[in-house]
């Protein structure tokens, strides 16, 4: 990197391509020229801060505090404060921030999705708007996706921070709550979104004000900002208290499950998504558990557990879904290809696996509050992201968060050569293909990154490798703590890498090797060369892939191999879009198809739009009750630290209140009532989204009657949320007048008011009518009539199961009152 830069050079002047699609509302902005002003003055200053000492940079950041705490617009302190972090790194760090790392810490800044190439230093380019948005002492995020990633750069970047008179911290997976505030309380904090949600949602729960340890939001930077905006959005954020699951028998239902057979005694939708059992497989079924009728309504539970061992053993593969390591189910994330941690399939499903993997089993708990990643984000502020990866989902991004993404140039020429795929009609051909171009590769010395799609065919093609006598590192879920390791090796001269999608994200594969002693020579040789055994269903996560290769004008390619019996191919039948004229026969050399090769890149598009409508249907579903989460929080916050006071048990239990009173004193009994108030209403909420949960997965039945499902869903919401609401007050005072209360207060803990918590996140079904029969109704609303006709039993069983269902919360309701 040179020492310094001028410039002097325009910045590119979007194609007209470009500026006709941003004439047309694309949320895509390539023109930088609003930025070349401030980027003069940084320049401008440059040689002036050159000449001063540490404590006139002290001085200077204390001035600049004092304007933004004085009212003054950031945007004055842009150039100075952007100056001083320049100055600042490349003294203290010896990385001076090019003018396009600048740029891109503008458009952060200005709140935009920032799409940089990997290896440009995305790091680095967020210091400067980190330091100008914490300047008026409110506070700024860094979210990451993983643990490490905080660790890293708060420690990395954070002389640069303390040097200007900020302070640095971070947020990991175990820290206490005095450490959680602490670091909270910091000027600039590193965390990742997942631990900085949770400590939202414990909030919520939070008895006294020393439990709270969040201050109020102000400015976010997302680092990898389409796997945590658009991937994790799928995935709801659950605090749970650990109670004992009710299942039993889940291992008997594990191994009657494992001799039932596809299309004879059950049957799918055409994506595998949803299961049922056929005529066959019921009375199979009803005969080993020998039960009269499985869709009795006293059998709805049994059948819902049976469902659930089904899936568990047909389409949830150990080593693909998940792995299994130190006796504990661990999922893994589809898009990263890491262990995400703490996440649980809901609804029985993980208790299902846990059964099939002959595992002791972890309670499932009770949901006591929940949040997508959706809502938790757009309590910030000012929000803003950085990427390798956004342009291609820059319509969700502009939709759901307000947010349009800027791209900026690379620093040096992108010279990366991109092949086109080459695609085979089978598996084996595929294989025996990609070993020999691995070992042609290896043997002219050049590094070669091998991207796979999951830890079972990591490990198997690496097995292959080394049969043939090619040595090789395999980085997958397994190891991900080795991750750092294996990636600083993987561009150094012959290097063979295997690994799942997780390589990368955060970490670059430097050319050479760790010290980059041997970077000439791999250079001359053409740099990384990566490989891609499968398409993903994301365009974003193969690019993710490619971008390992090329970093800061460095030489490499990339080349996808893919075959016609890959799992994403036969899964959303690609075979059926192409034309049976062009269907090719079975053979060994690739397909020269330009045909086969568009109907992949088709289908990888409507799996895409596919991901977009779930992910929509789900912010759909959880709006409401999110508006209706916040209005009880911030109700419930006020409770916690005394803004407001409840003032209910005096009016409708005033006899045991003046009772109380001259014994135990007002005070006592404020406090008793504030606690019983947070209680009460934790409880009921969890009932609540229990409930509406229940309401959710039963709404389909709306489309029957040509009813819209979401609305119909939104009408029951807000129709229940006032009876929530009474039902709170109503159980303050009914629960007033069963606890003990002495001069002490109350024992919540012997009156069984209290309970541990664990928390984790998990995936949900958030399409409930998406595919199969009640998405064809939902499409076609007339189709419902024939449908009702034919499937009119499975329709009764539902209404029967969710009728059985709340009858069933009303009668624990009552009888809890009573007790």
């Amino acid at each position: 990197m040179s020492e310094t830069e001028d410039y002097s050079t325009p910045l590119a002047v979007p194609t007209f391509t470009q500026r006709l699609r941003r004439l047309l509302g694309s949320s895509v902005e390539h023109d930088l020229r609003p930025s070349a002003a401030p980027l003069e003055e940084v320049g401008a200053l440059e040689p002036v801060l050159k000449e001063e000492h540490e404590q006139q940079w002290r001085d200077r950041a204390a001035t600049l505090r004092a304007r933004a705490a004085g009212g003054e617009p950031l945007d004055n302190l842009l150039p100075e404060t952007f100056a001083l972090v320049r100055e600042v790194s490349r003294r203290l760090l010896g990385l001076r921030p090019y003018d396009m790392q600048l740029l891109g810490g503008i458009g952060l800044h200005r709140g935009r999705v920032v799409q940089m190439q990997t290896g440009e230093g995305k790091t680095l380019a967020a210091v400067a708007p980190a330091v100008l948005n914490a300047l008026g002492g409110r506070g700024v995020h860094v979210l990451t996706v993983n643990d490490y990633l905080a660790r890293r750069d708060a420690a990395w970047m954070g002389p640069v921070y303390e040097s200007l008179g900020l302070t640095v911290g971070v947020v990991q997976e175990g820290m206490s709550i005095t450490e959680r505030r602490e670091a909270y309380g910091c000027d600039v904090t590193y965390l990742t979104a997942r631990e900085a949600g949770f400590d939202h949602l414990r909030g919520f729960l939070a008895l006294a004000p020393g439990e709270l340890v969040h201050r109020p939001f102000h400015f976010a930077i997302v680092d990898e900002a389409d796997s945590i905006l658009i991937d994790e959005a799928r995935i709801p954020l659950v605090i749970a208290g650990g109670e004992e699951s009710a299942a039993r028998g889940l291992e008997r239902l594990a191994g009657l499950a494992r001799q039932f057979e596809q299309d004879r005694e059950f049957e799918t939708d055409e994506y595998e998504r949803n299961i049922s059992l056929s005529a066959e497989g019921a009375r199979r079924a009803e005969a080993a558990l020998e039960c009269n009728n499985l869709y009795e309504e006293e059998q709805a539970e049994l059948l819902a557990a049976l469902t659930n061992a089904l899936h568990a053993e047909h389409f949830l593969r150990r080593d693909v879904d998940y792995i299994v390591r130190e006796g504990k189910v661990e999922l893994v994330d589809e898009f990263t290809g890491r262990v995400a941690e703490r996440r649980q399939w809901p609804h029985g499903l993980q208790a299902a696996i846990e059964a099939k993997e002959g595992l002791r089993r972890n309670p499932e708990g009770r949901i006591l509050g929940s949040i997508t990643m959706q809502h938790f984000l757009q309590r910030y502020p000012r929000l803003s992201g950085m990427t390798a990866t956004a342009s291609s989902s820059a319509e969700e991004l502009k939709k759901v968060y307000g947010l349009e993404v800027l791209v900026v140039p690379t620093h040096h020429p992108l010279i990366r050569v991109d092949h086109p795929d080459k695609v085979f009609t089978h598996l084996e051909a595929k294989e025996r293909a990609l070993i020999d171009e691995i070992a042609t590769v290896r043997a002219a010395g050049r590094p070669v990154l091998v991207g796979t799609a999951s830890v079972a065919e990591s490990e198997r093609l690496a097995e292959k490798l080394r049969e043939q006598g090619i040595a090789c590192r395999v980085l997958n879920a397994k190891n991900d703590e080795e991750e750092a390791a294996v990636v600083a090796e993987a561009g150094a001269p012959g290097a063979v890498t295997i690994s799942t999608n997780m390589a990368g994200r955060g970490t670059d594969i430097r050319l050479g090797g760790r010290d980059g002693a041997h970077r000439d020579e791999v250079t001359a040789l053409g740099g990384l060369y990566v490989i891609g055994t499968n398409r993903h269903e994301s365009l974003r996560v193969d690019m993710q892939l490619r971008g390992r290769a090329g970093r800061q004008g460095d030489p490499g390619s990339s080349r996808f191999f893919v075959s016609l019996e890959d799992e994403l191919i036969e899964r959303f039948g690609v075979k059926n879009l192409i034309p049976e004229k062009r269907r090719p026969e079975r053979q060994d050399a690739p397909l020269a198809s330009r045909v086969v090769n568009r109907e992949i890149d088709r289908a990888q598009r409507i799996i895409d739009g596919q991901n977009v409508d779930t992910r929509r249907s789900l912010w759909k579903y959880a709006h409401v009750i999110e508006t209706q989460r916040r209005y009880l929080q911030e109700w419930r916050q006020a409770v916690l630290t005394g803004e407001e006071a409840p003032d209910l048990l005096t009016e409708r239990c005033h006899e045991k209140w003046e009772r109380l009173a001259p014994h135990v004193g007002p005070d006592v009994l404020d406090d008793v009532e504030r606690q019983l108030t947070l209680l009460v209403t934790d409880r009921c909420w969890s009932d609540y989204l229990a409930e509406m949960t229940r309401v959710r997965d039963g709404i389909h039945l709306a489309s029957l009657g040509s009813k819209d499902p979401y609305t119909e869903f939104h009408r029951e919401a807000r129709e229940a949320f006032p009876q929530l609401l009474e039902r709170i007050d109503a159980e303050i005072a009914a629960t007033f007048e069963q606890v003990t209360v002495t001069a002490d207060g109350v024992d919540w803990a012997a009156e069984g008011l209290l309970g541990p918590s664990s928390t984790w996140t998990y995936l949900v079904t958030d399409q409930p009518f998406k595919t199969g029969l009640f998405g064809a109704m939902a499409a076609r609303p007339a189709a419902g009539i024939y449908a009702a006709a034919i499937f009119g039993p499975i329709m009764a069983v539902a209404v029967i199961y969710r009728a059985w269902r709340l009858r069933r919360r009303s009668k624990a309701g009552v009888h809890r009152k009573r007790t």
